[in-house]
Protein backbone atom coordinates (compact mmCIF):
# COMPACT_ATOMS: atom_id res chain seq x y z
CA UNK A 1 0.00 0.00 0.00
CA UNK A 2 1.06 3.72 -0.53
CA UNK A 3 1.78 4.89 3.11
CA UNK A 4 1.86 8.57 4.26
CA UNK A 5 3.52 10.91 1.01
CA UNK A 6 5.04 7.93 -0.78
CA UNK A 7 5.09 8.06 -4.51
CA UNK A 8 4.42 5.97 -6.89
CA UNK A 9 8.28 5.26 -7.83
CA UNK A 10 8.46 4.76 -4.27
CA UNK A 11 5.84 2.06 -4.39
CA UNK A 12 6.89 0.43 -7.30
CA UNK A 13 10.34 -0.62 -5.85
CA UNK A 14 8.95 -2.23 -2.80
CA UNK A 15 6.05 -4.08 -5.21
CA UNK A 16 6.66 -4.84 -8.48
CA UNK A 17 7.43 -8.50 -7.06
CA UNK A 18 3.66 -8.29 -5.73
CA UNK A 19 2.21 -7.74 -9.29
CA UNK A 20 4.25 -9.88 -10.96
CA UNK A 21 3.23 -12.95 -8.63
CA UNK A 22 -0.70 -11.11 -9.03
CA UNK A 23 -0.68 -11.88 -13.30
CA UNK A 24 1.45 -15.06 -12.94
CA UNK A 25 -1.21 -16.54 -10.50
CA UNK A 26 -3.89 -15.32 -12.25
CA UNK A 27 -2.73 -16.54 -15.74
CA UNK A 28 -2.14 -20.12 -13.87
CA UNK A 29 -5.59 -20.25 -11.69
CA UNK A 30 -8.07 -18.35 -14.03
CA UNK A 31 -6.39 -18.45 -17.79
CA UNK A 32 -4.37 -21.55 -18.71
CA UNK A 33 -6.58 -24.02 -17.33
CA UNK A 34 -8.86 -23.30 -19.79
CA UNK A 35 -6.66 -22.63 -23.07
CA UNK A 36 -7.74 -25.43 -25.27
CA UNK A 37 -10.28 -26.46 -23.35
CA UNK A 38 -12.84 -24.02 -23.20
CA UNK A 39 -16.79 -25.18 -23.61
CA UNK A 40 -19.26 -23.74 -25.72
CA UNK A 41 -21.13 -21.43 -23.22
CA UNK A 42 -17.52 -20.36 -21.70
CA UNK A 43 -17.48 -17.86 -25.14
CA UNK A 44 -19.48 -15.20 -25.57
CA UNK A 45 -19.46 -12.41 -28.42
CA UNK A 46 -19.66 -8.75 -26.92
CA UNK A 47 -20.11 -6.43 -30.53
CA UNK A 48 -19.77 -9.00 -32.85
CA UNK A 49 -18.53 -12.32 -34.07
CA UNK A 50 -14.81 -10.91 -33.79
CA UNK A 51 -15.12 -9.46 -30.74
CA UNK A 52 -15.12 -12.30 -28.06
CA UNK A 53 -14.79 -12.29 -24.27
CA UNK A 54 -14.10 -15.69 -22.19
CA UNK A 55 -14.67 -17.20 -18.99
CA UNK A 56 -10.81 -16.88 -18.80
CA UNK A 57 -11.20 -12.91 -19.65
CA UNK A 58 -13.54 -12.81 -17.12
CA UNK A 59 -12.34 -14.64 -14.20
CA UNK A 60 -8.59 -13.34 -14.71
CA UNK A 61 -9.77 -9.39 -14.50
CA UNK A 62 -11.71 -9.65 -11.10
CA UNK A 63 -8.78 -11.66 -9.71
CA UNK A 64 -6.69 -9.00 -10.99
CA UNK A 65 -9.14 -6.37 -10.01
CA UNK A 66 -9.33 -7.52 -6.21
CA UNK A 67 -5.43 -8.38 -5.68
CA UNK A 68 -4.23 -4.92 -7.34
CA UNK A 69 -6.58 -3.32 -5.38
CA UNK A 70 -5.93 -4.39 -2.47
CA UNK A 71 -2.14 -3.65 -2.96
CA UNK A 72 -2.60 -0.02 -3.84
CA UNK A 73 -5.21 1.37 -1.37
CA UNK A 74 -7.13 4.35 -3.05
CA UNK A 75 -6.19 2.85 -6.81
CA UNK A 76 -9.15 1.94 -9.25
CA UNK A 77 -9.38 -0.51 -11.79
CA UNK A 78 -10.15 0.28 -15.40
CA UNK A 79 -10.34 -3.33 -16.96
CA UNK A 80 -12.13 -4.56 -20.71
CA UNK A 81 -14.75 -6.46 -19.24
CA UNK A 82 -15.59 -4.12 -16.63
CA UNK A 83 -15.48 -1.30 -19.12
CA UNK A 84 -17.70 -3.56 -21.42
CA UNK A 85 -20.56 -4.15 -18.57
CA UNK A 86 -20.31 0.16 -17.81
CA UNK A 87 -18.53 2.22 -19.84
CA UNK A 88 -18.63 5.32 -17.73
CA UNK A 89 -16.04 3.49 -15.51
CA UNK A 90 -13.42 4.10 -18.05
CA UNK A 91 -13.95 8.02 -16.70
CA UNK A 92 -11.25 7.08 -14.05
CA UNK A 93 -8.59 7.03 -16.55
CA UNK A 94 -8.56 11.01 -16.50
CA UNK A 95 -8.98 11.21 -12.68
CA UNK A 96 -6.76 11.57 -10.01
CA UNK A 97 -6.62 8.19 -8.57
CA UNK A 98 -3.77 6.14 -9.35
CA UNK A 99 -5.04 3.60 -12.13
CA UNK A 100 -4.28 -0.02 -13.01
CA UNK A 101 -5.33 -0.52 -16.91
CA UNK A 102 -5.96 -4.41 -16.93
CA UNK A 103 -6.19 -6.23 -20.39
CA UNK A 104 -6.68 -9.94 -18.87
CA UNK A 105 -6.55 -12.02 -22.25
CA UNK A 106 -4.96 -10.16 -25.05
CA UNK A 107 -5.56 -11.61 -28.03
CA UNK A 108 -8.48 -13.26 -27.25
CA UNK A 109 -9.65 -14.49 -30.80
CA UNK A 110 -6.67 -16.69 -30.62
CA UNK A 111 -7.27 -17.94 -27.21
CA UNK A 112 -10.39 -19.11 -28.49
CA UNK A 113 -8.55 -20.78 -31.50
CA UNK A 114 -6.17 -22.38 -28.82
CA UNK A 115 -3.44 -20.54 -30.38
CA UNK A 116 -0.40 -19.27 -28.60
CA UNK A 117 -0.78 -15.40 -29.55
CA UNK A 118 -2.26 -14.07 -26.52
CA UNK A 119 -1.01 -12.31 -23.23
CA UNK A 120 -2.12 -10.37 -20.47
CA UNK A 121 -1.46 -6.85 -20.07
CA UNK A 122 -1.24 -4.51 -16.73
CA UNK A 123 -0.36 -1.24 -16.65
CA UNK A 124 -0.18 1.49 -13.70
CA UNK A 125 -0.73 5.33 -14.50
CA UNK A 126 -1.81 8.36 -12.97
CA UNK A 127 -2.93 11.82 -14.76
CA UNK A 128 -1.98 10.50 -17.96
CA UNK A 129 1.17 9.03 -17.13
CA UNK A 130 2.02 5.57 -17.32
CA UNK A 131 4.28 4.40 -14.84
CA UNK A 132 4.59 0.83 -15.12
CA UNK A 133 3.81 -2.03 -17.21
CA UNK A 134 3.81 -5.68 -17.04
CA UNK A 135 3.00 -7.67 -20.27
CA UNK A 136 3.46 -11.62 -19.85
CA UNK A 137 2.92 -14.51 -22.43
CA UNK A 138 1.98 -17.57 -20.22
CA UNK A 139 2.16 -20.28 -23.13
CA UNK A 140 6.06 -19.94 -23.15
CA UNK A 141 6.34 -18.37 -19.35
CA UNK A 142 7.42 -14.69 -20.79
CA UNK A 143 7.49 -11.71 -18.52
CA UNK A 144 8.04 -8.26 -20.33
CA UNK A 145 8.17 -5.30 -17.97
CA UNK A 146 8.77 -1.53 -17.69
CA UNK A 147 9.05 1.26 -15.35
CA UNK A 148 9.39 4.86 -16.73
CA UNK A 149 12.95 6.01 -16.15
CA UNK A 150 14.21 2.49 -14.94
CA UNK A 151 14.24 0.33 -18.45
CA UNK A 152 12.56 -1.79 -20.18
CA UNK A 153 13.13 -6.38 -19.39
CA UNK A 154 12.42 -9.11 -20.71
CA UNK A 155 12.62 -12.05 -18.41
CA UNK A 156 15.10 -9.85 -16.23
CA UNK A 157 17.22 -9.01 -19.99
CA UNK A 158 17.39 -5.65 -21.09
CA UNK A 159 15.46 -4.32 -23.78
CA UNK A 160 16.92 -2.54 -26.20
CA UNK A 161 14.68 -2.04 -29.77
CA UNK A 162 17.60 -0.18 -32.06
CA UNK A 163 17.05 0.85 -35.50
CA UNK A 164 15.87 -0.79 -38.15
CA UNK A 165 18.05 -2.57 -40.49
CA UNK A 166 19.38 0.07 -43.44
CA UNK A 167 17.52 -0.68 -46.60
CA UNK A 168 15.31 -3.60 -45.30
CA UNK A 169 11.68 -2.92 -46.10
CA UNK A 170 10.10 -1.62 -42.89
CA UNK A 171 8.25 -4.72 -40.70
CA UNK A 172 4.54 -2.84 -39.73
CA UNK A 173 1.86 -4.54 -38.15
CA UNK A 174 -1.08 -2.62 -38.95
CA UNK A 175 -5.22 -2.53 -37.12
CA UNK A 176 -6.61 -6.53 -38.75
CA UNK A 177 -9.11 -5.98 -41.17
CA UNK A 178 -11.50 -7.88 -38.98
CA UNK A 179 -11.49 -4.32 -36.54
CA UNK A 180 -11.56 -1.61 -38.95
CA UNK A 181 -14.12 0.38 -40.61
CA UNK A 182 -13.62 1.36 -44.14
CA UNK A 183 -12.17 4.36 -43.56
CA UNK A 184 -9.59 3.14 -41.46
CA UNK A 185 -8.93 0.25 -44.32
CA UNK A 186 -8.21 3.55 -46.54
CA UNK A 187 -5.62 5.17 -43.90
CA UNK A 188 -3.92 2.03 -43.58
CA UNK A 189 -3.18 1.15 -47.20
CA UNK A 190 -1.05 4.46 -47.05
CA UNK A 191 1.15 1.33 -45.86
CA UNK A 192 1.50 -0.53 -49.08
CA UNK A 193 4.04 1.32 -50.66
CA UNK A 194 7.55 0.44 -51.62
CA UNK A 195 10.36 0.40 -48.69
CA UNK A 196 6.91 -1.07 -45.93
CA UNK A 197 5.86 -4.62 -45.74
CA UNK A 198 2.30 -4.18 -43.53
CA UNK A 199 0.57 -7.35 -42.11
CA UNK A 200 -2.24 -7.72 -39.83
CA UNK A 201 -1.61 -7.55 -36.10
CA UNK A 202 -2.39 -10.06 -33.38
CA UNK A 203 -2.55 -9.43 -30.05
CA UNK A 204 -1.65 -5.81 -29.48
CA UNK A 205 0.84 -6.48 -26.49
CA UNK A 206 2.77 -9.11 -28.38
CA UNK A 207 3.33 -6.70 -31.49
CA UNK A 208 4.46 -4.19 -28.48
CA UNK A 209 6.41 -6.46 -27.15
CA UNK A 210 7.92 -7.88 -31.06
CA UNK A 211 8.76 -3.78 -31.27
CA UNK A 212 10.99 -3.58 -28.28
CA UNK A 213 13.00 -6.68 -28.80
CA UNK A 214 13.75 -4.86 -32.34
CA UNK A 215 11.79 -8.27 -34.10
CA UNK A 216 9.37 -5.51 -35.84
CA UNK A 217 9.84 -1.77 -36.36
CA UNK A 218 6.32 -0.47 -36.10
CA UNK A 219 2.71 -0.78 -35.39
CA UNK A 220 -0.21 1.06 -37.06
CA UNK A 221 -3.27 1.25 -35.35
CA UNK A 222 -6.71 2.98 -35.55
CA UNK A 223 -7.89 2.63 -31.96
CA UNK A 224 -7.44 4.21 -28.74
CA UNK A 225 -8.84 2.05 -25.86
CA UNK A 226 -6.42 1.96 -23.38
CA UNK A 227 -6.27 -1.63 -21.62
CA UNK A 228 -4.39 -2.67 -25.23
CA UNK A 229 -1.55 0.25 -25.97
CA UNK A 230 -0.71 1.09 -22.29
CA UNK A 231 1.35 -1.43 -21.24
CA UNK A 232 3.32 -1.66 -24.66
CA UNK A 233 3.46 1.83 -25.37
CA UNK A 234 5.54 2.52 -22.15
CA UNK A 235 7.61 -0.91 -22.87
CA UNK A 236 8.83 0.64 -26.25
CA UNK A 237 9.48 3.68 -25.18
CA UNK A 238 12.01 2.08 -22.37
CA UNK A 239 13.49 0.17 -24.90
CA UNK A 240 14.58 3.14 -26.65
CA UNK A 241 11.33 3.41 -29.29
CA UNK A 242 8.68 6.17 -29.77
CA UNK A 243 4.96 6.58 -30.57
CA UNK A 244 3.26 9.24 -32.27
CA UNK A 245 -0.17 9.95 -33.96
CA UNK A 246 -0.75 11.31 -37.04
CA UNK A 247 -0.73 14.95 -35.99
CA UNK A 248 2.98 14.19 -34.55
CA UNK A 249 2.10 14.16 -30.71
CA UNK A 250 2.72 10.99 -28.55
CA UNK A 251 -0.13 8.83 -27.93
CA UNK A 252 -2.66 10.10 -24.93
CA UNK A 253 -4.11 7.37 -22.73
CA UNK A 254 -6.88 9.87 -22.01
CA UNK A 255 -7.93 9.77 -25.92
CA UNK A 256 -8.34 12.62 -28.32
CA UNK A 257 -5.69 11.24 -30.25
CA UNK A 258 -5.40 11.49 -34.17
CA UNK A 259 -5.37 8.38 -35.50
CA UNK A 260 -3.52 5.94 -36.58
CA UNK A 261 -1.17 6.18 -34.87
CA UNK A 262 2.28 4.44 -34.37
CA UNK A 263 5.02 3.04 -32.03
CA UNK A 264 7.93 2.37 -33.67
CA UNK A 265 11.68 1.08 -33.03
CA UNK A 266 13.17 4.49 -32.44
CA UNK A 267 11.61 7.94 -33.41
CA UNK A 268 12.91 8.45 -37.24
CA UNK A 269 11.20 5.24 -37.81
CA UNK A 270 7.90 6.70 -36.07
CA UNK A 271 7.87 10.12 -38.02
CA UNK A 272 8.35 8.19 -41.39
CA UNK A 273 5.13 5.64 -40.85
CA UNK A 274 3.65 8.92 -39.25
CA UNK A 275 4.41 11.13 -42.36
CA UNK A 276 3.03 8.15 -45.17
CA UNK A 277 -0.17 7.71 -42.82
CA UNK A 278 -0.77 11.34 -43.13
CA UNK A 279 -0.05 11.41 -47.22
CA UNK A 280 3.34 12.91 -46.69
CA UNK A 281 6.67 11.98 -47.84
CA UNK A 282 9.23 11.05 -45.80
Amino acid sequence: MIENNETIDEFLARHTDAVEAAVRKAAAQEIMPRWRRLAEHEVDQKAGPHDLVTDADRKAELYLTEVLADLLPGSVVVGEEAVHANPASYEAIRADAPVWIIDPVDGTRQFVRGEEGFCTLIALARHGVVHASWTYAPVDDRLATAVRGRGAYLDGERLYAGPPEPGRDLRVATSHPDYTTDEQKRDLLALRTPGVAPRPCGSAGLEYLAVARGESDATAFSWEAAWDHAAGLLLVEEAGGAHLTRSGEPFRITGGNALPFTAARDAATARRVVALLSGGAE
